[in-house]
């Protein structure tokens, strides 16, 4: 069955850009309670048990149409939120480096240039959703998707960063100031963690193409 992962940090680490309370219950409430839907939607289904997430999110016809629903929004949300977890870190911020910023220059032309066009579709999303750079043939783009679905449900692009512009995310301290929040997020994000995931994606694309 699946599991919350064990959260990389304290609730308070991620302070003064994302505070403690909205940490807690984001990760125990909101992400705890996807995991115990899509456990309870997975239960009659041996065969759903044996997949990971991402399995299961990458072929959804395979889920029987009766829990299909269940489990891409509550899949999803397991899986976009334990990517998120790992995408911040104490001390984060500043500029990514090596490979990746290598990939980010040839793609958009320059880093702010990224991050200007990454921040607009964060706040262009209607309601909740998420923003993402995803690896797709060899190049990197942005693209957003609303609720709790991912780009692996399409099937095609993986996603290496991702932004949860999903009220529950920032209303403690932002209220409905979406801009400063997309703003201070910049500040924490572990930009060695979204290069090990570009690399990862690399390489699985790679093994595909052979």
């Amino acid at each position: 069955m699946f599991q919350l992962p064990q959260l990389p940090y304290a609730y308070d680490a991620l302070e003064p850009y994302i505070d403690a309370k909205t940490m807690e219950i984001h990760y125990g409430k909101h992400h705890g309670g996807y995991v115990e839907k899509l456990n309870k939607a997975v239960e009659p289904h041996s065969k759903l048990q044996s997949l990971s997430v991402e399995e299961l999110l990458t072929d959804l016809n395979q889920v029987p149409a009766e829990v299909r629903t269940a489990v891409r929004n509550n899949g999803g949300g397991h899986f976009n939120h334990s990517l998120f977890w790992k995408l911040m870190k104490k001390g984060g911020g500043g500029k990514p480096a090596g490979g990746l910023a290598t990939a980010i220059e040839s793609s958009f032309g320059s880093f702010d240039a990224f991050k200007s066009s990454f921040g607009q579709t964060a706040l262009g999303i209607f309601g909740s959703g998420w923003a993402w750079l995803c690896y797709a043939d060899g190049k990197l783009v942005i693209e957003s998707t609303p609720n709790q679905d991912n780009p692996l449900m399409n099937g095609k692009n993986r996603p290496i960063l991702g932004l949860d512009v999903w009220e529950h995310a920032y209303y403690l301290r932002y209220q409905n100031r979406r801009p400063e929040y997309v703003e201070a997020w910049w500040n924490v994000v572990n930009w060695n963690q979204v290069e090990e995931n570009l690399n990862q994606a690399d390489k699985l694309a790679s093994a595909v193409r052979r």
